[in-house]
């Protein structure tokens, strides 16, 4: 009874197996086909973000006299924040434990107080079970980003920086470079600096301007536009090294759920033989004692 036991149990193991590898097939599947519709967009939206910081980087440095309040000098820094992008969602490997770990590493170096704005859910429950002061949060970001939700997490962002809720603001997000690697990135976002966005958008060369009607009026809008489409970038960035995570982890789920099947299959066929030999045994045995009575 306790092989037939054994031999029971491994099939219901083999069988529950199964199930989870044709899951995790699945979901591979599926996060390939995201994958190739969030590459694209993330590799599409590059040469616009690269062209509109050099823009927005010439146009600050030669305007030294405009005032605007995300130009504005830190000065001594007393709080700084940090604007963390996370998945919503686990099954993606390590990509959520990496982003929080080179977040932890940052906010353990910093010498001033520390604010945070969390972008997706696996963030904020993090710093939510560590204390740490969440000043906004953004959750249910779905699989394509939208402008809009950029927009929103600026407008957030921006009316804290300028209420002096924080004096520095850094982004915390994952480069996407291919399906099998991304880089967890950190820089700073606000306040904004013309000679430092020049030389992060590869500007080479000096140009002049005429505004009509105004600096201000041209300026101004055009940073906060920066501001945004920066935040889409990087959210772009992110849900695409998340895919990218999310099939590669299934895709080892997979093969660790072949491996497992082949080596239950072998012990099954073990435990079939030995109860097939004990029987046969017994039937022998059997036997012998009829002959001998």
């Amino acid at each position: 009874m306790a092989a037939g036991d054994s031999l029971r149990d491994i099939r219901r193991r083999i069988k529950s197996i199964q199930n989870t590898q044709q899951i995790t097939r699945a979901m591979k599947m599926v996060a390939a086909a995201k994958l190739r519709r969030a590459q694209g967009a993330a590799e599409a939206a590059r040469p616009y973000a690269q062209a509109l910081r050099g823009l927005v980087g010439r146009l600050a440095s030669r305007n030294v006299r405009f005032a605007h309040p995300l130009l504005r000098s830190s000065g001594g820094v007393r709080r700084v924040g940090y604007l963390v992008i996370t998945a919503d969602r686990g099954l993606c490997g390590a990509y959520n434990a990496n982003v929080l770990r080179r977040t932890a590493v940052e906010l353990a170096r910093e010498e001033r107080e520390v604010v945070v704005v969390a972008v997706g859910r696996k963030g904020r429950d993090f710093f939510a079970r560590r204390s740490f002061p969440v000043l906004a949060q953004f959750v249910r970001l779905g699989d394509d980003p939208r402008y809009e939700l950029a927009q929103s997490i600026t407008a957030e962002v921006e009316r804290l920086f300028v209420a002096g809720e924080f004096t520095e603001l850094k982004l915390v997000y994952t480069r996407f470079l291919s399906a099998m690697q991304y880089k967890v990135e950190v820089v700073r976002l606000l306040p904004l600096h013309g000679g430092e966005l020049e030389e992060r958008g590869g500007a080479t060369t000096s140009w002049d301007y005429i505004y009509e009607p105004t600096v201000a009026a041209v300026l101004g809008p055009l940073l906060a536009r920066y501001v945004a489409g920066t935040v889409f970038g990087a959210l772009l960035e992110a849900k695409a090294s998340e895919q990218g995570a999310r099939m590669v982890a299934m895709d080892s789920a997979s093969k660790n759920a072949e491996k497992m099947l082949k080596l239950l299959t072998l012990k099954r066929n073990k435990a079939r033989q030995t109860a097939i030999t004990r029987e046969l045994a017994e039937l022998v045995g059997g036997a012998e004692a009829l002959a001998e009575g």
